[in-house]
């Protein structure tokens, strides 16, 4: 049998294992009441049955054996034989905690002994020239991953998703490599694949069935160890340069790396122990600002995606290329998971978002906000990469040439002169939350001002020798784009947010779909002490009814009042014109006092 049908094969008699047994472990954990007890600190509302964990490892066990026996790599398996004790060492660790709660220092002094037995059997990264840096950091990459993927299940199919997505591109990037070699390991990875899937139906929203520690220890466990060189797995170079050594990796498995770090950042940073759980994941926030938990799900599957198709053009393209790409891709993570970190989910008030004396806020409230330190840090990456993209591009991918010399002469001058025009011609006083197209007219004002400044100077001390004109014009606009998408930044993310469940309080209509009715919903979305939750407008202009207005729908005019308020729940209604006449008022009033409705004006949500 070829390897394509092989892996296939193997694939879905897993997948099949699992769909039949995962109801069977379901039931008998119900019988025996081993159950997820709703509690403050994690997000399911109702009793779920544990013990997926124990689907997912019988079936990954049982079809690897045979599949292994029936097409002759059974005596190929040896070398992935340390990493399926170690998987059941640590299934039976995370089993043992799901029925019996250890400690977690002891469940970590576990995990330690079972990742180094590992490492002693050669599973180890080959990240740098010293075999103990090597050793040491094989240890904390497996441990840690393991800890990831137990920390990112949290919400219905969310970490087995992830789990499948990572392990996905690692079977891609094997079977797009084409070695005899691999079989046996792709072969288990494929096992793996239909084995999590099999699971993932019944554990997705809403889920019959938690996979409990067993398994989320189990799935981190393997992956980790997959991507090491033991496993008869290429995992990108194994030596060359450093970049791309680290980054595969790392890509496939990003987001369980971000969520684990995000989280215990902001646990520190809010005083809290890094041990203890709570509803503070990335996950939690996405629905905490209004993403059905599915979507939120889901939006976290295509971010492991796109790490995945990274990691997998990494391997491919020039290491110049490689960086743009994964530079861009980090700076979205950044801004997008900024605006995850202003959430807030702990009664500790955190350093980011309260300003209080004789702490460390008021400095980074100086810095970040007064001084704009954040805002040139930013440009001081942008600039670079803007002038690294338009050398790749006009020299189609082959900027370590002959070129290459001169980029690094101009790079500083570049710099230097932007980071000058910037800041002489405004680009630090403006506010992200409230940039608009005036704001881009001075970007692209400061921006055509520090590329000719760059032009003159490089043409003073080089006198433009062997420089491309085109190079300077391909700049100009890629930091156009760049400069422009990242002050939109928190404006984007914030248009993008589901509307109506922004804030938790009354929910409020807004009478005038213009001018005043915009003022009016930007005060409703970030003042949160109005405890009102915006669900749409009412106009009597008949062109405007029917439409969207600024992402919310315009029901339709005040003659339907009566229906509008009755469907949605309306507490408050808030006209946001001036010049409205009297008798409208006072009929206006009757009509949402007779509704008990509460009528207010714009002037009392400005003041």
């Amino acid at each position: 049998m070829s390897p394509p049908l092989l892996y296939l094969f193997a694939f879905l008699a897993s997948l099949l294992l699992s769909l039949f047994i995962t109801p069977m472990i379901r039931h008998l954990a119900i019988k025996r009441n081993f159950v997820a007890i709703p509690r403050d600190d994690r997000w399911h509302k109702r009793p779920i049955s544990l013990l997926g964990g124990v689907s997912i490892f019988f079936t990954l066990m049982v079809v690897w054996q045979i599949t292994s026996f029936i097409f002759g790599y059974y005596a190929s398996i040896k070398p992935l034989l340390p990493l399926a004790l170690g998987g059941m060492a640590i299934f039976i660790l995370g089993l043992v905690d799901d029925l019996f709660n250890i400690n977690p220092q002891h469940k970590l002094v576990g995990q330690v002994i079972i990742a180094s037995l590992l490492v002693i059997f050669g599973f180890q990264v080959n990240w740098f020239e010293s075999m103990t840096a090597n050793l040491v950091i094989s240890i904390f990459w497996i441990v840690g991953i393991t800890n990831a993927f137990n920390l990112l299940d949290n919400m219905d199919g969310l970490s087995a998703g992830i789990a499948f997505i990572a392990g996905l591109f690692l079977f891609l990037s094997q079977v797009a490599s084409g070695l005899q070699s691999i079989i046996p390991a792709v072969l288990f990875l494929s096992v793996f694949l239909g084995a999590l899937l099999g699971f993932l139906i019944y554990n997705f929203y809403p889920a019959s069935i938690f996979m409990g520690d067993s398994g989320s220890l189990l799935i981190g466990f393997l992956l980790a160890g997959l991507t090491t060189g033991a496993s008869g797995l290429m995992v990108g170079p194994q030596s060359g340069h450093l970049v791309f050594v680290l980054a595969i990796p790392i890509l496939i498995l990003f987001i369980p790396i971000l969520d684990t770090a995000f989280v215990s950042l902001m646990r520190k940073l809010s005083g809290r122990p890094i041990s203890r759980g709570g509803q503070d994941h990335s996950s939690h926030r996405m629905v905490a600002i209004g993403f059905p938990e599915r979507t939120a799900v889901l939006m976290l599957y295509g971010f492991a995606g796109v790490s995945g198709l990274l990691a997998m053009a990494v391997t491919r393209l020039s290491l110049g290329v490689s960086l743009v790409l994964v530079v861009i891709y980090l700076l979205f993570i950044i801004f997008f998971w900024i605006n995850l970190a202003r959430v807030k989910v702990y009664p500790e008030e955190s350093i980011l978002s309260e300003v209080k004396k004789g702490k460390l806020t008021p400095i980074l409230i100086e810095i970040t906000y007064k001084r704009r330190l954040f805002e040139v840090l930013l440009d001081l990456i942008l600039i670079p990469l803007a002038y690294w993209s338009s050398y790749l591009l006009r020299f189609e991918g082959s900027a370590y040439g002959e070129n290459f010399p001169i980029f690094l002469k101009s790079l500083p001058i570049v710099v230097a002169c932007q980071l000058f025009c910037f800041f002489l011609l405004g680009i630090y006083r403006g506010i992200w939350q409230y940039v608009g197209m005036r704001d881009v007219i001075t970007y692209v004002k400061a921006i055509t001002v520090g590329t000719v400044f760059s032009v003159l100077v490089n043409l003073g001390i080089y006198r433009f020798m062997s420089f491309s004109r085109t190079v300077f014009v391909i700049y100009w606009m890629i930091l156009i784009a760049l400069v422009t998408a990242s002050r939109f930044s928190y404006r984007l993310i914030s248009e993008a947010t589901p509307k109506n469940s922004m804030n938790r309080g009354q929910r409020a209509l807004i009478y005038g779909a213009g001018a005043g009715g915009q003022l009016v919903m930007q005060e409703i979305e970030r003042n949160e002490n109005l405890s009102l939750a915006l669900v749409g407008f009412i106009d009597d202009d008949i062109r405007k009814q029917s439409k969207r207005f600024l992402g919310y729908p315009v029901f339709g005019g005040k003659d339907h009042l009566n229906e509008i308020v009755d469907r949605y729940q309306i507490s408050e209604v808030i006209i946001s014109f001036q010049n409205m006449d009297r008798a409208a008022m006072s009929s206006l009033k009757k009509e949402c006092s007779a509704l008990g409705v509460n009528l207010s004006h714009l002037s009392v949500i400005i003041d």
